[in-house]
């Protein structure tokens, strides 16, 4: 999760798909039966906690238009895309990691943004060990923390838990209010941030993640950024349903005037209030908002893409990298209790307690139920989430811990962290192998493609 800026474009040809007043996701139609060889694998990975599809526990949504959902097409690649097509062909013939001073990469770099993220963050530490302390204001600071939790907000309840996982629904003024808050953090288009966070849940810890933590610490904070996309993340992108996105008027206000809303609302607000209000001078207003406060804020939200898929614990499934990190999730506004989020994406907790000392997110979401803003919060039942960190956590859950503090030597089991396991489903989603949508129940679609062909070769074998 998280984008310094933009890299990509929505296409001009966009599909005419109904929007809804609550901004509530659409289905696609779904396909009609699934093979016995998709249900056979789904008895193999899935988690204990799946219940029969039958009977929602939640009502359904309205079936759309069938349309497909508009193709991204990344500035970048232009040399490589007749008319509004990627050459995915080209694309992977070209695809060979630059070679600095010795150095192999396994991606292209993009220079633009390597030049962009280094100078950002070396002026950055400059202005901190620089900066005149003795000049600091009260008044300035507290804005600049107070911003930077409007920032946060903005990214945790809108663009993460709202338009990615669909946690909960909210009426129009909330998502106006989300929409203005993650303007303020200065990242992707929400379109861009919302497919990419959806194929990195999808595909987590493969080629099709954006940010794979296998690929190592520096690579899934901020290295990703700066690298053009593997090939399989293009492709798994292209299959991931957008069209609840493409449907709501707020996400399109916000695709259509994003580059104005980043600069006035990331930037020159933040920087002039403190000017005209209190007598701030432009250098430190800047300073703190535009350097400062920027950098914290993006650093933050890269933290749960790296730290909290690489340190921590893994209560609720010891299989999968994903971890809780009670550091990122005080940084993180919430999100660093990572390993319960990948289990569970769909609570719009992100964790399992609602702790609002270290889930600040949850302490609003629930003011804004209470206003009858939010509603229809989605959380998993206690007995199913007992039940999956029986079966697959790694005992240092609080409900598994022994008197002496200290997991069970049982539970002392090696995690493996190179396949991305089933999450839990969304129990509002009918189920569907075919299903793109990041809340429906995964297979091995989530295994790279040649583990497989290596499964069916073994049924034709048998």
């Amino acid at each position: 999760m998280g984008h310094l800026s933009t890299q990509e474009r929505v296409c001009s040809t966009t599909p005419v798909v109904p929007s809804s007043v609550d901004g509530s996701p659409p289905l696609l139609t779904r396909r009609a039966k699934l093979s016995s060889d998709s249900q056979a694998r789904r008895s193999e990975d899935s988690s204990p906690e799946q219940q029969p599809r039958s009977k929602p526990l939640h009502k359904t949504f309205a079936p759309h238009s069938t349309t497909a959902p508009t193709k991204i097409v990344p500035k970048y690649l232009e040399n490589y895309v007749p008319k509004d097509q990627i050459n995915m062909d080209e694309y992977t013939r070209n695809f060979k990691g630059d070679n600095i001073l010795g150095w192999q990469f396994k991606a292209p770099l993009k220079w633009d943004k390597v030049i962009q993220i280094s100078l950002l963050h070396i002026v950055a530490l400059v202005c901190l060990v620089t900066y005149p302390l003795q000049e600091l204001r009260l008044y300035t600071t507290i804005w600049a923390f107070f911003m930077g939790g409007v920032a946060g907000f903005g990214v945790t309840a809108g663009a993460h838990r709202f338009w990615t996982h669909r946690s909960y629904k909210a009426n129009t003024v909330l998502r106006s209010i989300l929409m203005l808050s993650y303007s303020v953090a200065g990242q992707n288009t929400l379109y861009d941030w919302v497919r990419d966070h959806r194929v990195h849940h999808k595909y987590s810890e493969t080629d099709g993640d954006p940010h794979n933590a296998n690929r190592g610490f520096f690579f899934s904070h901020v290295g990703w950024l700066m690298m053009l996309k593997h090939p399989e993340v293009l492709r798994r992108g292209r299959q991931i349903d957008m069209s609840d996105i493409l449907a709501d008027p707020v996400v399109r206000f916000h695709q259509k005037h994003f580059v104005l809303l980043k600069i006035l609302l990331c930037f020159l607000l933040p920087t002039m209030v403190p000017v005209y209000f209190w007598g701030e001078t432009w250098f430190h207003a800047f300073v703190q908002q535009c350097i400062f406060r920027y950098v914290c804020s993006l650093n933050f939200t890269w933290s749960v893409n790296s730290a909290a898929h690489l340190w921590g614990s893994r209560p609720y499934d010891k299989r999968i990298m994903p971890s809780e990190n009670i550091y990122v999730s005080i940084v993180a506004m919430g999100e660093g209790w990572h390993n319960y989020h990948h289990v569970f994406p769909w609570d719009y907790k992100a964790a399992e307690l609602g702790n609002y000392k270290v889930n600040f997110t949850t302490m609003v979401l629930d003011a804004f139920q209470r206003m009858g803003w939010a509603y229809d919060m989605k959380q998993p039942s206690k007995e199913l989430v007992q039940r999956t960190l029986e079966k697959y956590g790694d005992g240092t859950h609080e409900s598994k811990l022994g008197a002496s503090g200290a997991p069970a030597a049982s539970s002392q089991t090696q995690m493996v962290g190179h396949i991305h396991y089933a999450e839990v489903p969304d129990p509002e989603l009918e189920y569907d192998a075919e299903s793109s949508s990041t809340e429906s129940a995964k297979l091995d679609e989530n295994e790279n493609e040649s583990e497989r062909q290596k499964k069916a070769t073994k049924k034709l074998l048998a």
